[in-house]
């Protein structure tokens, strides 16, 4: 059975998040990943970008020609 429990190695020794549910010896492989903190702040959105972009037909609230019998 394979487990995961993150924690963090710091000042030479592992600390666990929490304690793993074991009573027996067990073998146990650690994996170091770099941390990698970045600052970069999302672009904000500009308001009406897509003006422009999106047309109606002049029609578009007529009736349509195929409901005509059921109205």
């Amino acid at each position: 059975m394979l487990t995961v429990i993150e924690g963090v190695y710091e000042n030479g020794q592992i600390v666990l998040e929490h304690t793993p549910k074991l009573n027996t010896k067990t073998k146990v492989m650690v994996i170091f990943e770099e941390i990698i903190e970045t600052e970069v702040a999302p672009k904000k959105r500009t308001f009406g970008i897509s003006k422009g972009t999106i047309q109606m037909s002049p029609d578009f609230n007529d009736p349509l020609d195929d409901l005509k019998d059921y109205m």
